[in-house]
């Protein structure tokens, strides 16, 4: 005689049943808004997702009952991918599946904890790549946006701290959001293009390969080339053996050298990008310490606003790094507001002190 589930069963098997066809739907949303290899990926976890939930309606049986409501976290993965379909939702997905519940559930199959484990690295693998074209202008963004953040808050309750009056605040707020955001574009122009110069300088040359056919074969040049690539003596002169077999049999069909790549720069991103964005995010982290003193508040309450406004600013860029680079948000979130909060007191209280000392 089969036993009879008990009412907390029913409410788990309810539950999971709704969150798998809640993100089966997330995965069929997210595929609308792709093409190629990455809709057919999506949609073949759509139809995992599907396995999933025929177990749960197998469990169930007679005992369905209304469709209950996916969890937080699963409806708002359905909201994302039907209204942004980005880089967010996957990260958000890629997090949803390593959280799976199945290892530990003792109605849940191995088989169905082993596949959302795999979803997770297959999630992980497609949201990779929009953190790869995210990733040379999103970096300058966030870290300008964080910089302007912190160093104005701290400057401006450093010098505030001394006593001066808020039009002196106001300046000084002001001329390091001017200082700070072109410093910031400069030096991030020049940091990109350095990296992209080294990445040019290792960069096999477009055009060396055609002077292979007029190499000595017996001097043997290019074995050069590929010992000093890595290669063992042997491998290279085996490499070099077939490139010239291939030449003679006129069915060389790669380049001898090797192919010129544009991966690493297109995630590195341009220098002039990278400095615009650097500059406007940090000119508009900066610019909100200063608001209060913008819209006329003075002494305590100014300080206050400024600290609370830039503080709910810190945990929103920790949160989208947290969920860009798949970490826990709320842990990433915390984090940049220590740090910033960190800063901002050091500076205060030498303010305080260099006050003090001056009164």
């Amino acid at each position: 005689m089969v036993a009879q589930p008990t009412d907390a069963q029913l409410r788990r098997w309810r539950q999971h049943l709704a969150n798998e066809r809640a993100e089966a739907a997330v995965y069929r949303d997210l595929a609308q808004r792709r093409q190629g290899a990455e809709r057919d990926i999506l949609l073949e976890l759509a139809t995992a997702e599907g396995r999933h939930e025929k177990h749960w309606l197998t469990l169930l049986g007679d005992h369905v009952g209304k469709p209950h409501r996916p969890d937080v976290r699963t409806r708002l993965l359905g909201f994302l991918a039907r209204h942004l379909g980005s880089v967010f939702t996957l990260a958000l997905a890629q997090r949803a599946e390593a959280r799976s519940e199945y290892d530990t559930d003792v109605d849940a199959t191995p088989t169905m904890a082993a596949d959302e484990r795999i979803h997770g690295e297959v999630v992980r693998a497609l949201a990779s790549r929009g953190r790869d074209q995210l990733s040379g202008s999103f970096r300058a963004a966030v870290f300008g946006a964080n910089d302007g953040l912190v160093s104005n808050l701290a400057l401006v309750l450093g010098i505030g701290a001394t006593g001066v009056s808020s039009a002196t605040i106001l300046a000084t707020g002001l001329a390091g959001l001017i200082a700070g955001a072109l410093s910031m574009g400069a030096g991030e122009y020049v940091s990109v293009n350095s990296q992209l110069e080294l990445l040019e300088a290792s960069t096999p040359s477009a055009t060396a390969g055609t002077a292979v056919q007029a190499l000595d074969v017996d001097a043997n040049e290019l074995e050069l080339v590929y010992r000093a690539r890595g290669m063992s003596p042997e491998e290279a002169a085996l490499r070099a053996a077939d490139v010239f077999a291939s030449l003679r049999a006129g069915a060389l069909a790669d380049s001898p050298l090797g192919e010129v790549s544009t991966e690493h720069h297109e995630a590195v991103g341009t220098g002039l990008r990278a400095a615009v964005s650097s500059f406007l995010f940090f000119a508009s982290g900066a610019l909100i310490p200063v608001l209060p003193y913008l819209f006329g508040l003075t002494g305590i309450a100014a300080v206050v606003v400024s600290a609370v406004l830039v503080g709910l600013a810190l945990l929103s860029t920790g949160m989208v790094v947290g969920l860009l680079s798949g970490g826990p948000p709320l842990r990433r979130a915390l984090r940049q507001l220590m740090i910033g909060y960190g800063a901002a007191a050091v500076t205060y209280g030498l303010g305080l002190l260099f006050g003090t000392a001056v009164g």
